[in-house]
């Protein structure tokens, strides 16, 4: 089974949803596994959050978010460029609060995407220890990755390439 928070190959820990007696029929086998106590941890924040707001019980002091890690900031930086892609085709002159519902969600699915993607390559690549004798498998996120933005050098729509005139 995958971890329900980062989609990586669970590890012995899970929730035990302990509401209702063994033979009560609302008692269902839940599928909430994890990877990782750092993962376990975040889901029963987020799940305790619900309950409080789904109750009633939440004060009017703001929630605690989790402080993304570096892996999770380095997939970020990697969804600038499917960011400015997707911008780029509906126009960069089109002001944000403008756009339709279609040009978001357009926007949207290609951020989404891209982190989904980054994220999985990066889960992909370190889920094995590295081997002696066997060179390093390369982290797609590591800061000393290549340069997302190298392609677009001489293609970027805020700098007019040198000897041509607006």
């Amino acid at each position: 089974m995958k971890c329900w928070v980062c989609k990586r190959q669970a590890r012995g820990y899970g929730h035990t949803d302990g509401r209702f007696q063994t033979a009560d029929p609302r008692r269902y086998v839940l599928d909430w596994v994890f990877c990782s106590r750092r993962c376990q941890d975040a889901f029963h924040g987020l799940y305790g959050n619900w309950q409080r707001a789904k109750e009633g019980r939440i004060d009017k002091t703001e929630v605690a978010m989790i402080d993304p890690s570096d892996v999770e900031l380095a997939a970020m930086r990697r969804c600038l460029k499917a960011f400015g892609e997707a911008a780029g085709e509906i126009g960069f002159a089109k002001p944000l609060g403008d756009y339709s519902e279609t040009e978001a969600l357009q926007v949207i699915d290609a951020i989404v995407t891209c982190w989904s993607d980054a994220m999985v390559a990066h889960h992909e690549a370190t889920k094995f220890p590295p081997v002696r004798g066997m060179p390093p498998t390369p982290d797609p996120l590591a800061p000393d990755a290549a340069n997302p933005f190298a392609d677009l050098e001489d293609d970027l729509p805020w700098d007019e390439p040198k000897g041509r005139k607006p």
